[in-house]
């Protein structure tokens, strides 16, 4: 095989279809756009949404619910995410961070009880909850709310 031999796969390639190019082409004079009206002219095409001038969807349903400008959004971390590190380390969140458990610390971090801590750890976090809390506990480890 040659470089010259070179051909793409069998249906991998379609041919585009040359718009405007003369009457032969099947897509000449008005390149398929028809005659006049908005879309026929240059950056002519409505907006997403918009419905000829009939108040749109989006604006006839009902609104519901509303946004809290002051909400707090917090960086989980699991419990069992927390015994990949050794007993009797203490686990900030510069060290989860660090180690890729969170990628960032938003708000702060919060420590939920899903799975089970098998190591003691003295854990440094922002917010617990109260199983998580104790379940670090009960094996002789530490919580700190910072």
């Amino acid at each position: 095989m040659k470089l010259h031999e070179l051909k793409a796969a069998e249906g991998s390639r379609k041919e585009t279809k040359r718009k405007g190019r003369g009457i032969g082409s099947g897509n000449g004079k008005t390149a398929g756009k028809g005659h006049k009206g908005q879309n026929a002219r240059s950056g002519g095409s409505v907006r997403p949404g918009f419905e000829g001038g009939q108040t749109p969807l989006f604006r006839r349903l009902p609104k519901r619910g509303f946004t809290n400008i002051n909400r707090k959004d917090y960086a989980i971390v699991n419990l069992d995410a927390l015994n990949r590190f050794e007993d009797g380390t203490e686990v900030t969140p510069a060290l989860l961070i660090e180690t890729g458990i969170v990628s960032k610390e938003k708000a702060g971090i919060k420590i939920l009880a899903k799975g089970n801590v098998e190591k003691k750890l003295t854990v440094k976090a922002h917010k617990f909850s109260s199983t998580a809390k104790e379940a670090i506990e009960a094996i002789g480890g530490k919580t700190e709310v910072i």
